[in-house]
This record gives C-alpha cells, structure tokens and sequence, in this order.
C-alpha cells in the first residue's frame, strides 16, 4: 500500500560529483549495537503525559504501545517512531519539501525546483485548519513526542552526520506534507514516461491505444469477476500491492482470512514500521508509514484490513496555453545547498494549480505550458478517516471511515471476526464522463470534469461475494459511471491469486503465505508461447545453431515460474529483452522506443503486434534476438545470478564510500508482474531489484493472537543495530512474526520494557 520507501534514485546524486567536500561523509557508521544498547537510550521521563505508558519491545524491536490516555499513545508513537528511524523520517521531511540539496549539494537542485513546483504542502495549512479537534490532538502529541525524543538524544542518528543534518523540530504541517509525498499520484510517472511521445505524428494513436489498454482491466468484483524525479517518486510513492479476503466457507479455520504485501521501493531502512497499540480507543496491530502514525495495513479485535493503489484518475495536466498573463501568479523560493551558494528558482502558479512543465526534469520536451490538477492540492483528511478506521467494529463502520478520504485512492479490502469480507475505494475523484482524448485536457473540458466529485459513498463496494474471496493487485475495482482510472496494473497478480484461492476450499496461513511468495506470471507465458510460435512458423527455430536451439528448449521447457535456480526464466528474459528493443526501435526510433516499450502492460501490448507483424519484418528480429541470447546465456547460470536483491541504504549512493552501507547480494526470484513483486528493466545485464514487495501481513480472524507480519529488512533504523536487517532472513526464507493483539500474551512475549512518566 503505502507506497515510501525508495529513496533509492533519489538522492544523494549529490555529493556525488563534489570530491565529498567534508570530513562528515567521511564519518564511519555507527559501531554494531545490541538490542539492550539500544533500548537503553531511551529516555523514561516525558513531558506533558498525563499518565504512565508501557512499550513493551519483542525480540525484533517491534512496539507494543499501552496508554492510559489516547494522546499519551499518540505521543508514545512518536517516541517510538523517532527513536527507530529518526533519520529516516529527517530524510523524508527534506524530500516533500524540496530540501534534497541541502543534503546533497549542487546536483540536486534541478530535483528540489521539480519537487517545489510538485508542492506537496500546498494544501498542508487549509488541511490542519480544519482537523477534528480529536485528530489534531493526536498529531499534535506525536509531533511533541519526536520533538522530545529528538532533544533527548547526546547521539544523533549517522544521517545527521553524514548529510549535514541540524535538529529541527517537527510540526504538524510536516507531517502532513509528507503523508502528500506518500499520496503522490502514480499516474504521474506514466506522464513523465510518455510525454516525450507526444511529439510525434501518430501521437493521437499511441495515446489511444495505452488509454484503452491500460484501462481494460480485470475487475475485482462487479458485473465481471525523468528520470530522477521519476524515479524518486516511484520510490516513495504508495503504488503497488496485493490483497487479499477469504471468506469463511473457504478457510479450514471457519473464519475470514486477510493477506496484504505492499509493494514500495526496496532499501533500507524499510518504509514500514510494525506497531502495537492499546489505549482507550484504539487496540490495533500493523504496519505504520515511519512518521506517519496510523495503520495504513492492520488488525483490531473486530475487523482487519489492507489495500491496494488504484491508479485513480485523481490528476489532470491542463494546456493553459490561453491563460492570460494576469492569471499566472510568480515567486521565487531559496533552495539551501550544501557545499555551495543557495540558489532562487522560480515557481509559477494558476487557479489550475502549478505549472508542472516549468519542471527542469520536462524542460526538453517541447510541451506547452501545462497546470497540473491533483485532488491531493485540495484539504483532505486522510489522518481522520485511518483513525477511524482503527476504531472500527463491522463494514459500515469501515465504509463510513473513508468519508474524507482523497488521496492515494485506494482499494481498501475488509474482514472481521463475524465472517464478513469486503472491498470498497477509498477515494475522491473529479466526475469525468470518459477516458481522455489526450494526456493534456483542455481548460473547458478540465472545467467540466472538476466542476463536481464522487466519493467513496458515491462509488460501489463489495460485501460478501458468493464466490467467497476478493482480490486486488492494483487492477480496475469494479465497472463505474465514472472512469475511475486510466493506467491499471497488469492483470498476472488479481489472476494469479484468483486462480489460486479459487482452486482451495480450505485456505490456511501457510496457503496465504505461499501466495505472496508465488513467482509465476502468466503474460510471460502467453508471451512465450507466442515467441516460440513465431520461432517455429519463421523457421528461425529450426535453423538456429547448437547454442540457440540451446536457448529456445530451455524456454519452451520453461514452466513460467521465475525461481531463483531456474534456466528457463533466465533464458525468456535475455530474449525477451532483446526482442523488445530489436521490435520497437523499428516503429519508434532509438530515442522514443524504450519511453513505449516501459509501459506496465508491455507483454500484452508485445502480443498484439507481433500477431501483426508480417514475417519478413518478424523473421530478422527473431533471429538476431536468438544470437544475441545464446551470446549472453553463458554469463549466468539461471535467473537467481542475473537477478539480485540487495540490501542497501540510501547513503550507499554516495561515491567512494557508498560501499559500506551495502548489506548483502542475493539471489532472488519473481519478476516485475509475479505475486512476489521483484522489479526489474528489461536487460541482458546483472541487476537489482529496484521495487516490489517489501513486507507481509496475514490475519486469520479466528483467533485476535493469528496476526503475522514480516519486513523486508528490519525494524530498526539506526545503522548496525541488531534489528536493522534481522528480519531479512525471515522475509527470504517465508517465515512471519506473530503479532498478538491480548495484553496478556503481549506482556508475556514482548519481555523488554520501557516506562514513560511525566515524573
């Protein structure tokens, strides 16, 4: 779901080119610590309680939180959250505020004006104005909780050393500027994506045929069962995911079953935090954004809950070409740079919202000035609706909850202990009336569209399927009057789990745990069986050579699955990707193809016009495809060699010295579109997943103790502790954490203790 973590290309492209100017990169990491060092810095006296709070810590250093006083728990979370992954958050803070430079220097101040003139705090002051006094009251106690843990510390976390980091205290409007970054609408990087096609003649068809494709999604239930600042965004925004409800009669428990795996960029620290919670209102397990504290996936007594990104159509780019000048309103904002002078940039501004195309990152795309309107620059309340969320004992409760609820648009599913499953968005979106003409709208049909909205009461929901399971991997969620999205995922994951769950008639833990860990991806096998086709009705098969034949039996013989050890995965993708190029840089040139061919639903799109393609256009590609697979084959022994995870931080960008925040190389199944969500390009090259699953949650409401979850690393932020990767283990071998929800098993089970007082 929540889509943070990734600050993988971000960054620190900065220190980068400047010889390290400082001896503070140079710092080493922090020595390794215990789980005991570490709880031991923490503070028991705090101010402003009105009574005690015990965290109770596990072996992991996972929280469970109980508070006499709700504000005292919202405060206790920020205890906690700062002390985990104060650095982190420091990190995150900087980035939704278009701060990158001040950590990093010089290069990236062409990311702090695209992410400045994106403004994600445009709507944070009108929001926090008109917060529930009992939301605000909740935020307000976290914030004083980080504050408090940040004074307290004699040591600072190594981010403040290495990036030049100064404390400075966090308020609410941070918080709720971050939680935008979080919210970033994933539609973007499909614009920033194609918009160098827009050039082009036969634009108007390409546009049409991405728009139609993308859309035509399996539904979930219904009448049918540039680069930087692209990729920071898709690092930290919540894009991806699976999840899953099983309803009664299709669990040997006899009770609904929930599984969610979000999908978000891979490093370390992990974007989520897993918390416990008790206080008068609230009694909850799951998993926390850091710095954000509300349970984005989780589990109270009554119900449990996930979702999914639904690629909602929450944004439009307006051509304000004919704005008169009047209309555009200008300032100029310092952007602090480390290592050198602050630099203004400029910021334009309409009544549209800002003026994306002033962006460096689409400077030479030739587009005409362009307005960018997103549902997420307008007050929202997301904070209000998660916590209420939290509170809630059946579905009209859960539904009611999301009233308020904007961005990211979500496809929330539902189960509680009675046996109810359910699916409802989670969303606010402009009352379009169809799918676009162009992925630039002009300002009367803008005008229209934006006029009114639909909301989560106004769109369907799903109670209770008669085929006793839903499933969401960020596909279509259902029909509707209103297009609700453009670019939908890729239908392998909702068919995939659909076909798993409707196969077994007695679900199990360990049968849900194998679904978020299955490798096999089902347009890579239709794509293969056309390949192999094409190879035989060509005779490019026939004639290939030893090593070629070599080649195309390991594909044929390929059963679809990419697990580490296989050769057939590894084969189809060597094949694959030179096809790919070989196809498309015909129709589109060697400067457009790879902007087309990196869509989501490439393997459909592949599938459709190799069908059209006439065999003497098709015969060559095949061929010098094949050579140039056979050529690459002998450099690895199967897919696990070529395709790697890897655990780093986001200083291992920096240069010279990025090496010793690298934490481990290993083989790793799955693929961009597999259950198992592991992110990849097309290439012949080794490489590292970049996004895909990095945590897991399975309840089975049987039993409120039956909470599992694990993390892709660990859960503590501060470099070289014991819990920085010690779930890493668990996450590749399949194992979960059990998260309990009674206090008795908690207080048993989670043995360390920290007690906060005002005394």
């Amino acid at each position: 779901m929540t889509r943070i973590a990734g600050l993988g290309r971000f960054v620190l492209v900065a220190a980068l080119t400047l010889g390290i100017g400082g001896c503070a990169l140079l710092a080493p990491p922090p020595e390794a610590s215990t789980l005991d060092e570490r709880l031991a810095v923490l503070p028991t006296r705090a101010d402003g309680l009105r009574g005690t709070v015990t965290i109770h810590w596990d072996a992991h250093q996972i929280p469970f939180i109980e508070a006499e006083h709700d504000e005292d728990a919202a405060f206790a979370l920020g205890f906690v959250h700062a002390h985990l992954r104060l650095g982190q958050m420091e990190i995150f803070r900087r980035v939704s505020q278009g701060r990158i430079a001040e950590m990093g220097g010089p290069p990236a101040v062409d990311i702090d004006h695209g992410l400045r003139i994106l403004d994600y705090g445009r709507a944070a002051g009108a929001t926090e104005a008109a917060l529930p006094p009992a939301t605000r009251a909740w935020l307000e106690a976290f914030v004083r909780g980080v504050n408090q843990y940040q004074q307290s510390l004699d040591v600072l976390p190594h981010e403040y050393t290495a990036l030049g980091l100064e404390r400075e205290a966090w308020t609410v409007a941070d918080v709720l500027t971050f939680s935008r970054l979080a919210g970033t609408d994933v539609n973007w990087l499909v614009w920033f994506n194609v918009l160098r096609l827009r050039q082009r003649p036969d634009w108007p068809q390409v546009w049409t045929r991405l728009v139609e494709n993308g859309s035509d999604s399996v539904p979930s239930f219904g009448r049918r069962e540039t680069a930087a600042l692209s990729a920071l965004l898709a690092g930290v925004s919540r894009s991806g995911s699976n999840s899953l409800v099983v309803a009664p009669s299709r669990t040997r428990s006899g009770a609904a079953m929930i599984a969610n795996d979000p999908h978000l960029g891979v490093l370390l620290p992990n974007t989520w935090l897993l918390v416990g919670l008790k206080s008068p209102s609230y009694h909850a397990v799951g998993l926390m954004a850091a710095g954000l504290p509300v349970f984005a996936i989780g589990r109270n007594p009554w119900i449990a809950w996930g979702g999914t990104n639904m690629r909602a159509a929450s944004s439009d780019l307006i051509d304000i070409s004919g704005l008169a000048a009047e209309d555009i309103r200008e300032r100029r904002e310092t952007v602090g740079v480390r290592w050198w002078l602050d630099q203004e940039v400029g910021l334009r501004d309409t009544h549209w919202g800002p003026v994306i195309s002033d962006a460096p990152q689409l400077s030479e795309l030739g587009l005409p000035p362009l307005a960018l309107r997103w549902t997420g620059h307008d007050p929202s309340d997301e904070f209000s609706a998660l916590l209420a969320v939290s509170r809630a004992r059946d579905f009209a409760g859960f539904r009611a909850a999301f009233e308020g609820f904007a961005v990211p648009g979500q496809n929330m599913v539902y189960a509680d202990a009675e046996g109810n499953i359910g699916q409802l968005m989670a969303v606010k979106l402009p009352r379009r009336t169809g799918l676009p003409a162009d992925v630039v709208q002009a300002p009367e049909l803008a005008s229209q569209a934006w006029r009114s909205f639909v909301e989560t009461s106004d769109l369907p929901y799903s109670l209770n399927p008669k085929r006793g399971f839903l499933v969401s991997a960020n596909n279509r969620p259902v029909e509707t009057e209103v297009p609700v999205g453009y670019f939908f995922s890729p239908d392998d994951r909702v068919q995939r789990m659909a076909a798993l769950l409707g196969a077994n008639r007695a679900v199990t833990i360990d049968d849900l745990a194998a679904v978020q860990q299955d490798v096999y991806m089902p347009s890579a096998v239709a794509l293969r069986d056309v390949l192999m086709r094409k190879l035989d009705e060509t005779g490019v098969a026939a004639a290939a050579e030893p090593t070629q034949r070599q080649v195309v039996g390991l594909i044929r013989a390929w059963d679809g699955h990419y697990r580490p050890k296989s050769g057939g995965a590894l084969a189809f993708e060597l094949f694959r990707s030179a096809f790919t190029g070989a196809f498309y840089e015909v129709s589109f040139g060697d400067q457009d193809w790879a902007a087309f061919a990196n869509v989501s639903r490439i393997n459909t799109l592949l599938i459709e016009d190799i069908e059209r393609a006439a065999p003497e256009r098709l015969t060559p590609m095949l061929r010098s495809s094949l050579a140039a697979a056979a050529k690459d084959l002998g450099k690895f022994a199967d897919w696990g060699e070529m395709h790697r995870l890897g655990f780093a931080h986001p200083l291992s960008f920096l240069p010279l010295i990025g090496g010793r925040y690298r934490f481990g190389d290993h083989p790793i199944g799955g693929s961009t579109d597999t259950l198992m969500k592991t992110a990849h390009a097309a290439t012949n090259e080794r490489h590292f997943t970049r996004y895909g699953s990095n945590a897991r949650h399975i309840s089975d409401m049987s039993d409120m103790d039956k909470n599992h979850f694990v993390l892709l690393g660990g859960q503590d932020g501060w470099l070289n502790s014991s819990t920085f990767l010690d779930q890493a283990t668990l996450w590749l071998d399949g194992r979960y954490i059990q998260m309990p929800l009674r206090m008795d098993v908690v207080r048993d089970r989670f043995s360390h203790k920290t007690v906060l007082s005002a005394r």
